[in-house]
């Protein structure tokens, strides 16, 4: 299963972001009226593809101990383009966040980047510190204070779906790290409830929090995961074929974007739905597998991270499109359009190539058990 595991993994990607451009195809006509082009999502997700293609090349390439020893350069540049997120003319407030910043061809999300930074940094720390992952300072308080420089700015941009993600995906890897659990629930515990205080505390998010425990009472709020579960109704089994579908005629908003996941049920049915879910459990078990088979604790963590991220993102969004969470813009990774997410998801599919590429082979894993067995004394 390791030889297989890694093109497996590979297969299923491809196959995820082959479906993705396929839905853009489907799903963007109304682009013809907001941008002059039938096709500008697409000509732009393509574009992005080629970029993150080349970045993945590059990541399976190079050697991962390279992102261990300049943790550091891309913690701090994940810091920065965050800040500029809140500078005039150069961060972009779109629907009551500030998530995004003018990069001239297009925006860029620095918080994608922040998951980049927040990996490597917490590889390296529980990698360069491992005897006293279970204490106290050196286990859990300094890492997760050093983290908190990135999720500070990403709260601060109203973006709590990725401040809980990356939140989230750390305390995953310091569970793996071997970080005292009683530490780790009670940061969980602290998380939720203080993400439920944000969002019960600002109007908009707590629009969404109510809609979510009472949909009757709150259809507004609720409108956009409505549409999304009548297009699963509508699709049934079968589907209504691809490009026959109707919600993403203005009725379900960004259909081409957060809302793809419904937009597949509605024109190729259960059975590709579960497919795509499917594809998902595929990426998580496959990737659990090199990470485990790396050669040192660096790969380990760093290849488990890049799995728990994308796995994590993928069950958020589809989670709040069959209305199981509150209502919450996350995109479905290799699938939605956003060429900052595909990007960087791509690249983690390079890590753990990487991690593959210099994986412990069979015969040294095997080999301590070969030498207990061998010197095993015979009764």
């Amino acid at each position: 299963m390791q030889k297989h595991g890694i093109l497996f993994l590979l297969l299923t990607v491809a196959g995820l972001v082959v479906l993705g451009i396929v839905m853009l195809f489907s799903t963007s006509a109304f682009a013809q009226d907001s941008h002059g082009d039938i096709y500008f999502f697409v000509k732009r997700q393509l574009m992005w593809l080629c970029v993150g293609l080349a970045v993945a090349f590059f990541a399976a390439r190079m050697d991962y101990h390279f992102w261990e020893r300049s943790w550091w350069v891309w913690f701090g540049g994940a810091f920065l383009l965050l800040l500029l997120c809140f500078v005039p003319h150069i961060g972009l407030r779109l629907n009551g966040s500030s998530r995004w910043i003018n990069v001239g061809v297009g925006v860029l999300q620095p918080s994608e980047f922040a998951k980049i930074g927040g990996l490597f940094f917490l590889a390296w720390w529980f990698s360069k510190f491992e005897e006293q992952s279970r204490g106290f300072l050196m286990g859990f308080a300094a890492p997760m204070a050093i983290l908190g420089l990135l999720l500070l700015p990403i709260l601060l941009e109203v973006d709590m779906g990725n401040t809980a993600l990356i939140g989230a995906t750390g305390v995953a890897m310091m569970f793996v790290a071997g970080a005292a659990m009683r530490w780790l629930l009670l940061m969980g515990l602290a998380g939720v409830g203080g993400i439920l205080f944000l969002g019960m505390n600002i109007s908009e998010r707590q629009g969404r929090l109510l809609a979510f425990l009472h949909p009757d009472k709150y259809p507004d709020e609720f409108y956009q995961q409505l549409q999304g579960l009548i297009a699963f109704g509508s699709g049934g089994v079968d589907g209504l074929g691809l490009g026959e579908g109707r919600q993403k005629m203005l009725y379900l908003p960004y259909a081409h974007t957060d809302f793809i996941f419904p937009m597949i049920g509605e024109e190729l049915g259960l059975r590709i739905t579960l497919l795509t879910v499917t594809a998902y459990l595929l990426i998580c078990l496959c990737g659990s597998l090199v990470a485990t088979n790396a050669r040192d604790r660096f790969g380990l963590l760093l290849g488990f991270g890049a799995v728990m991220m994308i796995s994590l993102q993928a069950a958020v969004n589809i989670g709040v499109t069959t209305s199981l969470l509150p209502n919450k813009g996350m995109p479905l990774p290799f699938i939605s359009y956003g060429g900052s997410n595909l990007m960087v998801c791509l690249f983690m599919i390079g890590l753990l190539v990487n991690v593959h590429r210099q994986g412990r082979p069979l015969v040294a894993r095997l080999a301590p058990a070969l030498l207990r067995a061998r010197i095993q004394p015979r009764l």
